[in-house]
């Protein structure tokens, strides 16, 4: 088997690392962590000026194009530094580029797309209720009711990310109440984040704080028909495929993530001293970076293969969810051990192993928790269901 990325990607790797290190070092980061109310607007812009927000968008709907390889090695690139903030890139890549360039029709690709592609519209993502966590279609209390040219939308949407700036929501609803399987009569909606009735409200969070998630509330909101993506009661089928793109990003963040915990240890080990000696020398300390390093390693290998199946147009579920487990628990350990590692420093706001962990550890529980992950992928096995 061939594990080198293609030249194009490998080129791509480069270019992104310098532009990190020249536009969104890790000191800066920092930095816009800080101020954790306030959205790093100029990071949207930067990444704008960049041309990344048209990666994994259709040239004739102006952006550059690139499979699911090309928007990991972006991820990862991105991730290194800035963490969780990649989100302020991947959910509008995510929510608006995937989701309309795969099931929007001609009209709704032309009004969007080159929107997204451009930097001028940010998305955020409206599935996740409050009474239901990943029970998502089990627990959706949000409806949408037909009227007069569109839909009457009421409910509580939660753990919206950044749609406090949001333009649009790529927002699911209950459309028939009498659907026979709870995976059916849901339907799909692109919803203007400021129309009458929408009300935000931003929850205080432990990790990217500057990015914002958000509560959304929905009162008697309409929704023109010609906002309702695909087809009406069939949302989830649509949706199916994008979710394994989705854990495959997260899990590219999260190994981003660990190639930031493994450059900022091994750079403290060989300048810090104690005793002496740098901290390099001592075994212990050497054998949790050799630790990082494998898992890093793991994570590599089942990332690029569940994302290479999906370039392939080949079933990738079991992979998407084994890449999202294991980066995620990989990530979050690897933290861990980088704050060990830098003692006070590491727990210290003026360092980014705490960033990095506080940012990593949300990825074991979303977009779906690891031990629902680890029911699907033992289903997946052949064992009986066990929700």
């Amino acid at each position: 088997m061939d594990f080198q990325l293609a030249e194009e990607q490998r080129d791509l790797t480069k270019l992104v690392h310098d532009w990190v290190e020249s536009e969104a070092p890790k000191e800066w980061a920092r930095e816009l962590e800080k101020a954790e109310h306030d959205y790093p607007f100029a990071l949207w812009d930067k990444l704008t000026a960049a041309g990344f927000h048209g990666i994994g968008i259709a040239e004739e709907y102006g952006g550059q194009g690139g499979d699911i390889l090309t928007q990991m090695t972006l991820a990862r690139g991105l991730a290194r530094s800035l963490a969780g903030l990649t989100w302020i890139w991947g959910i509008t890549s995510f929510a608006g580029g995937k989701s309309i360039g795969l099931y929007g029709s001609e009209e709704q690709k032309q009004r969007f797309l080159p929107e997204i592609a451009a930097g001028r519209s940010r998305w955020s993502i409206g599935f996740t209720e409050p009474s239901g966590g990943t029970d998502l279609l089990g627990m959706m209390r949000t409806t949408a009711v037909r009227g007069d040219g569109g839909w009457i939308l009421n409910g509580q949407k939660t753990w919206c990310s950044a749609a406090h700036v949001a333009d649009n929501i790529l927002l699911l609803a209950l459309t028939d109440k009498d659907a026979p399987k709870r995976h059916q009569g849901v339907t799909l909606f692109a919803l203007p984040a400021r129309t009458e009735g929408v009300t935000i409200r931003e929850i205080p969070k432990l990790g990217m704080r500057a990015m914002g998630s958000c509560d959304v509330y929905l009162d008697d909101v309409f929704v023109p028909d010609e906002l309702v993506l695909g087809e009406p009661n069939r949302a989830w089928y649509m949706l199916l495929p994008t979710l394994n793109n989705e854990r495959i990003m997260l899990s590219s963040f999260c190994l981003g993530i660990l190639d930031g915990v493994l450059e900022d240890a091994l750079a403290y080990l060989q300048v810090r001293e104690a005793f002496g000696h740098k901290i390099g020398e001592f075994q212990a300390l050497q054998h949790h970076v050799a630790n990082i390093a494998m898992w890093r390693t793991q994570t590599e290998l089942v990332v690029q293969k569940a994302a290479w199946l999906q370039s392939q147009g080949l079933p990738c579920g079991q992979e998407a969810n084994m890449a999202k487990v294991i980066a995620s628990e990989h990530a979050v350990n690897a933290a861990d051990l980088g704050i060990q590692i830098l003692g006070g420093m590491g727990y210290s706001a003026e360092t980014d192993m705490q960033r990095y962990w506080r940012d990593a550890r949300l990825f074991r529980i979303g977009p779906i928790t690891n031990e629902m992950a680890r029911n699907t992928i033992a289903e997946g096995l052949g064992l009986p269901r066990s929700f």
